[in-house]
């Protein structure tokens, strides 16, 4: 595997997630699949996770790993061709990446919307340019609209918890007081639409996900409604995806705070499991008393970040041989 960006890249999602039992059962199975070996971790955002499951996730597999910030100690970097650069960017991206490529043999790339150009944003302008001008194996450490690490994760996690062979799955917009990106949702879809599970998606009229990764799914406005059965439900906020109107991309079009996760809206599922994918916002995405419940899964979620990233490294590595 050369790159990872989607589902579509890991294969047979079955195959994938026998290998993930496996490496849970013992992570450092492989620890010399990657002797020799160096991991370049960039990040243009801020992380916790991600961050911190990667590094683990390479060393498991006995790699050599380098994080860089580049808005901390980095030279600022221009990304834009035809550009004068006689502002405060120092150096180009087009240098900067095959310089970064000559350090390492594998390179992760963390890089979020900006919101200011939608066609910049689902075109992955900055993953792109790493894939196509570093000449080495890329995966997304959550990009402009896609973060497929956390969606493998998620998927283990519901593989790990379901209570019968296919679960219904929600994925329901909530509120949050800043305007984010549709990554993870995006990602969540294009990982729920191919496994064994009965998606549907809710939210509030004008947030409707890109139809690429929307898919077939069920799309229900009625909360309550798109909770009933469910044994499975995933909160997020997103902002406004601009898919029905391009001119709102980016904004908060609703604060509506009856769309936060409450015991009344879980009342109406299956017992179901809370899902997130942190950080969150309590009381706006979801209540202390339902983050707080034995069904909530957000833990043992963030702990699977680790082995859906020892997975990718894995099948990284093995195509490097």
């Amino acid at each position: 595997m050369r790159y990872f960006t989607n589902v579509h890249d890991l294969g047979d999602l079955r195959s994938a997630l026998a290998e993930a039992f496996e490496i849970k059962k013992d992570r450092y199975k492989y620890e010399t699949l990657g002797k020799h070996k160096t991991c370049l971790l960039i990040f243009f955002n801020n992380s916790l996770r991600t961050r911190l499951s990667t590094q683990k996730a390479a060393r498991n597999l006995g790699m050599d790993v380098i994080v860089l910030d580049v808005n901390q100690g980095a030279w600022k970097l221009e990304t834009e061709r035809g550009v004068i650069m006689d502002g405060d960017k120092s150096e180009h991206l087009l240098e900067a990446i095959p310089v970064m490529a000559s350090y390492c043999d594998i390179i992760g790339v963390r890089s979020f919307a900006h919101f200011e150009n939608r066609e910049d944003d689902y075109t992955e302008k900055i993953l792109n340019q790493f894939i196509k001008y570093s000449g080495k194996p890329v995966f997304s450490m959550e990009a402009a609209t896609g973060h497929p690490l956390q969606a493998f994760a998620d998927l283990i996690t519901i593989e790990e918890y379901k209570k019968k062979e296919r679960p219904k799955v929600v994925l329901t917009w909530a509120p949050h007081p800043r305007a984010l990106p549709q990554a993870v949702p995006n990602s969540f879809a294009d990982w729920m639409n191919e496994a064994d599970v009965d998606f549907v998606i809710t939210h509030p009229e004008g947030y409707e996900l890109d139809p690429k990764f929307v898919r077939g799914a069920k799309v229900e406005y009625n909360q309550l409604k798109a909770f009933e059965g469910a044994d499975f439900i995933y909160a997020k906020n997103w902002a406004c995806p601009g898919v029905t109107c391009p001119a709102d991309y980016g904004k908060i079009l609703s604060k509506d705070m009856s769309w936060t996760v409450d015991a009344a809206h879980m009342a109406v599922t299956n017992d179901a499991f809370f899902m997130h994918c942190l950080p969150v916002r309590r009381n706006m995405i979801v209540t202390d008393e339902v983050i707080e419940a034995p069904t909530s899964l957000v833990i043992p979620e963030a702990a699977n970040r680790e082995i859906s990233a020892t997975v990718v490294l894995k099948r990284m590595l093995e195509g490097l041989e």
